[in-house]
């Protein structure tokens, strides 16, 4: 089964082709802004040079965030559009969280297994996974010692790329493992879709917001 996987959500537009498990194309590109007007026409042009048409997809894995609202918007609605256009389209949503978790190997998961995003604020997103990768927590955005005092008298392992920033202050943690990235790779968006498909576990995309959106009020 031929699936498309993206995410606009973080700091880079990422976007990956594939048929079950092989990549036949992908997308990754950093960028602060813009990558809702990246998103399609890469796409499109994806699927040309693969000789495939929209159609011929079985899936769209998308992330739902959290992130940036306009990314979180975007993406959300692209993968709409798209299933209303073919009706029998699988369509689910993937959390960053989710993803992110992916990337540990067996030898790396800790008792606490913590994925941290970074905000571009003060504070982090964070969800906590337990030793057989199942979520202990709720998804929430915490400062740094809240996300300490979760933490703290156990074995961890951190991921995300907020990991670096939040590394940058002295933690006192017991880590055993600690995975960095500039972004959410979009590999681990496909895997963590597909095990949700497996799983029989599809999520209607809905936007993962753990915060209010940033307001400037005008000017009089």
């Amino acid at each position: 089964m031929y699936t498309l996987s993206f995410d606009t959500t973080g700091s880079a537009c990422g976007i990956i082709l594939q048929n079950e498990n092989q990549t036949i194309s992908k997308f990754e590109h950093m960028m602060d802004f813009g990558q809702a007007e990246v998103l399609i026409p890469q796409i499109k042009q994806m699927l040309e040079e693969a000789g495939l048409s929209f159609k011929e997809l079985g899936a769209v894995f998308v992330c739902v965030g959290p992130g940036s609202f306009t990314g979180v918007r975007s993406s959300i609605s692209a993968a709409k559009v798209f299933k209303l256009a073919v009706p029998s389209l699988i369509l689910s949503g993937v959390s960053a969280f989710d993803a992110y978790i992916q990337s540990f190997d067996e030898s790396e998961i800790a008792e606490k297994n913590a994925v941290i995003i970074e905000t571009r604020r003060e504070d982090f997103y964070v969800q906590i996974f337990d030793k057989h990768l199942k979520k202990a927590t709720t998804p929430a955005a915490m400062l740094h010692d809240d996300i300490i005092a979760l933490l703290k008298g156990r074995l961890v392992s951190l991921v995300g790329d907020g990991v670096e920033r939040f590394l940058s202050t002295p933690s006192g943690l017991n880590i055993h493992a600690i995975k960095m990235f500039d972004y959410l790779p979009v590999e681990l968006l496909a895997a963590a879709g597909k095990q949700a498909l497996s799983a029989k576990m599809i999520n209607f995309p809905k936007p993962l917001y753990l915060r209010s959106p940033d307001v400037t009020l005008p000017s009089h």
